[in-house]
Parts: C-alpha cells; structure tokens; sequence
C-alpha cells in the first residue's frame, strides 16, 4: 500500500540527526515501530509530508527543515522564576523538567541559567531551531479503520501490539508520545 495523506496507519522505524552532525539523537531500530494515522496530527509535519507516497519496504533519508518540525526558537520563550519554585531540584545548566502548563497540558522547560536567586527557563522544544534528518523505513502502512479515522487513535489488537502497554482510550487528542503509544519522539 502506498501512504496516502489521510487516514494511512503507518509503522515506521527511523533513527533521527541533527543535519550537520552525526549523533543519533533518537532512533527506535531495534524497538517498537512509531505507528500513527496520517492527517491526525500525531508526527511533525515535515516528516508526515515526505511520506505521503512512500511505500511498504520503502527506505529513504528525509531532510526536515525546522518549520517543518519543532518550529524555530522563539526568544520570548524564555520566563525567569524565583529559584524557590525549584526547592529540592539539584538544577544544572541544560537540563530538562517537566511541569504542567496553565491549561494542564504538560510542558517540558530547559533550564538555560540559574543562580541563588533566579531561574531562566526556556520553553522553545529542545529541537526548535535545527534541521533535521529523518532515516526511516517504511515497515507497513494500511488504511485506518472508519473508528480510527474517526477518533484518529490506532485500534489495539489482540496480542497487545501498538496500544499494549496501558494506553488508555480516553479519546484526548492531546498525544505527548507522538503516535499512538509507540515511542514515537517524533510529535
């Protein structure tokens, strides 16, 4: 089957770089493929574009320009916080935390700079900013049921395949794992 725009359910295997560099920064080769549904949202936009047309069994490298992905690193992405909201976090320059957001969501901050009175966060996603290269490979692909293109969740099947693992079916389209429940770093 070919991966059409809407409603295809892909599994995919890739490993991830930052273009220019050699380090992996994310991979599932080896793992769980990322399965997700097309059209729904589940993956960055860069990459859910250059697979449209892909096939199963179909390997390619795709560049994914940083508009396309994380977006570009807003400065005012930055909030400076009373270090006391930080009790009992050993802080170091770089490191990621997470926390809930005005609306509940969670959020993921990197800690730019702190001293004993101050904390400088930034919220921009630690990718924001950078070209990416996607290495993937096409490992199936089929048309979504009528429930999952209707919710835009993955089924689970019987043997505990992608949703295995205590997915919940809550119907919240506010996916932090990217596609259904499949390690997928790539929302």
């Amino acid at each position: 089957m070919i991966i059409t725009k809407d409603n295809s359910v892909v599994s995919l295997g890739y490993s991830l770089t930052e273009v220019g560099k050699s380090d992996i920064i994310d991979s599932n080769i080896g793992g769980a493929p990322l399965e997700f549904i097309t059209g729904k949202g589940h993956i960055i936009p860069g990459l859910e574009n250059a697979l449209v047309g892909m096939k199963v069994g179909e390997k390619g490298d795709i560049l994914v320009k940083a508009a396309d992905a994380y977006g570009e690193t807003n400065p005012e992405a930055m909030q400076v916080l009373p270090r006391d909201q930080f009790e009992g976090i050993d802080l170091k320059e770089g490191m990621v935390l997470y926390g809930q957001g005005e609306h509940g969501q969670s959020v993921q901050v990197i800690v730019k700079s702190f001293d004993d009175n101050e904390v400088t966060i930034d919220f921009n996603h630690p990718l924001a900013g950078k070209d990416l290269l996607f290495t993937v490979e096409v490992i199936d692909a089929r048309e979504a049921t009528a429930d999952e293109a209707m919710t835009g969740q993955l089924a689970c099947d019987t043997d505990g395949g992608c949703c295995g693992g205590g997915h919940d079916h809550s119907h919240d389209h506010s996916h932090s794992s990217g596609g259904c429940c499949g390690g997928g770093h790539c929302h």
